[in-house]
């Protein structure tokens, strides 16, 4: 059975770029760019021409892509002829293999938001697509508010599509601008769409805000549709778009689509996706999202006793695919609601071999319920985890004992007779018999802790040497005046390592500082410190 292609189209550096709190560099863009062409998708949206100086810069020379490399800008605006307009002279200059236009198919908001007529608008799509092909470019029309405009006049929406494709557009791309349409409804337009413009030249471009921007363009594809264009992790703007990380693989794995369709991306590169759906959250400087589907950390976690048995006899009876498949691992949760089989199951997948009879299974899970209803969360802590396993086993080297610990914070005036607050810590440890006091001062509490802690640690100061504090979350478990609060620290190495720690007490600066010192122990024993 011969396969149809199905292109992918990456907005992640256009529409990408409109998230609130999304700031792309130039050298940002580029290595998206480059990582989205290793991928193997098929367009790459750069940004728009002429509107502001950081993609004028992009486009002044294209990155070297395997993928086609577009540029994006509205059409000719009203009044004005194609060989006058400042907006479409931009994007005929940009060094792009494809320009995309953004076009109203709507006729209220052609009337209301454009102050145009519905014949200017056609006339405008007609002459802009026109004028890319006589430049040897590929030409698409992102159709705007398509399905909001198809629903209160299809004659005119529909007209807007036509025009572009009679006027030679490779791509004819049916938005959801809006974000408020739903599957059915998308099936059943894009059907009636197909038999006027080809599926072969016709795209989907949805926004999430019902939460259906994977839905519907699966129902797009479905009807017919052989373009699917969306971002990296959903990012956009509002609730976001069509997240071409959950898609990739629906497309790739599902017989529905796998057995009709073929893509761009391999399965073998596939196998990088958590990595780089990982990656890409680092460069936009937050956390990924641990419940993603595919690529998050607990995509294929298991925490129910009853749930880790059955995976443990065979993963088929709760996970839809392979987790190496797309990068991701299996993970049996560590908590109150597991069992032994919970418990066996992650020290086999941290490396830790134990017999299922042992007697100090038991110790264990109960030490674990005892310390989760304390307010510990070892789910959420597989270092800490790893540690108190290997505590209970006997296999956890002695490397020092924290004598005490101090932190001071003060508010004072500093030299320019400003108000500033200082917070300064003092750590004593003993390693070996040895006595060691160390001092730091801090960007809060916390950080002077961190600082003072790690400062001086003997003969195991050299392990610790490129160990760095990424990312440090509070929650208070019992509310009231008797708060317990749970800290959890991640912490990371040169070679990309990563774990995180707990602490738990009724002290903030208490509980971060267990973290810390778990953190510290994890890494002495990564790394072989005796």
């Amino acid at each position: 059975m011969n396969r149809e292609r199905l292109y992918l189209f990456d907005t992640t550096l256009r529409d990408g770029a409109q998230t609130t709190g999304v700031d792309f560099s130039l050298a940002d863009k580029r290595r998206v760019a480059h990582l989205l062409d290793e991928l193997g998708i098929d367009y790459v949206e750069g940004g728009y021409p002429g509107a502001n100086p950081l993609d004028t810069a992009l486009f002044a020379i294209k990155p070297a892509l395997k993928a086609r490399f577009a540029a994006f800008g509205m059409t000719k605006r009203p009044g004005r002829s194609a060989s006058n307009d400042p907006g479409l002279a931009a994007l005929l200059e940009a060094d792009c293999d494809a320009v995309v236009f953004v076009a109203k198919a709507w006729d209220y908001q052609v009337r209301v938001a454009l102050g145009a007529t519905l014949d200017e608008n056609i006339e405008g799509i007609v002459e802009s697509i026109q004028a890319v092909v006589a430049r040897g470019r590929e030409a698409m029309l992102d159709c705007e508010h398509f399905f909001d405009g198809y629903k209160a006049n299809p004659t005119y929406a529909l007209a807007c599509a036509k025009a572009a494709f009679e006027a030679g557009a490779r791509w004819i791309v049916l938005c959801d601008t809006n974000g408020g349409s739903l599957p059915n409804e998308i099936e059943a337009i894009v059907a009636e769409v197909a038999i006027e413009v080809p599926g072969s030249h016709l795209g989907i471009h949805t926004h999430n805000d019902t939460e259906h921007a994977v839905a519907n363009s699966l129902a797009a594809v479905r009807a017919g549709v052989r373009q699917i264009q969306g971002t990296l992790n959903g990012i956009g703007e509002r609730c976001g778009n069509a997240n071409l990380v959950s898609l990739i693989p629906t497309l790739l794995l599902k017989p529905d689509y796998a057995d009709r369709f073929t893509i761009g991306v391999t399965v073998d590169k596939l196998a990088g996706l958590t990595k780089l759906s990982h990656v890409f959250d680092e460069l936009l400087n937050r956390a990924p999202d641990v419940h993603a589907p595919y690529v998050g950390s607990s995509a294929f976690a298991t925490k129910a006793g009853i749930h880790a048995s059955a995976v443990a006899k065979d993963p088929r009876t709760y996970e839809h695919i392979v987790p190496a498949s797309v990068g991701n691992s299996r993970k049996v949760l560590v908590s109150v609601q597991g069992g032994r089989s919970n418990i066996v199951a992650e020290l086999e997948r941290l490396g830790i071999a134990v017999n299922r009879d042992d007697p100090r299974l038991q110790r264990l899970l109960d030490e674990v319920k005892e310390k989760e209803a304390l307010g510990y969360a070892y789910e959420g802590a597989d270092a800490s985890f790893l540690l108190l396993a290997r505590r209970v086993l006997g296999d956890v080297p002695h490397y020092f004992d924290v004598e005490r610990f101090s932190v001071n914070v003060e508010r004072r005036f500093d030299a320019a007779g400003r108000h500033v607050t200082v917070s300064e810590a003092i750590v004593k440890v003993s390693v070996d018999g040895e006595s060691l006091i160390s001092a730091a001062e801090g960007n809060g509490p916390v950080n002077a802790l961190d600082l003072a802690f790690r400062k001086d640690l003997g003969k195991y100061q050299r392990y610790i040497a490129d160990l760095k504090l990424l990312d440090y979350r509070v929650r208070i478990f019992q509310g009231g005046s008797d708060a317990v609060t749970r800290v959890l620290i991640e912490c990371g190495d040169r070679d990309g390592l990563r774990w995180t720690t707990v602490g738990v007490s009724a002290n903030i600066i208490d509980a971060s500082f267990q973290a810390l010192v778990d953190s510290v122990t994890y890494k002495l024993l990564i790394s072989g410190a005796v």
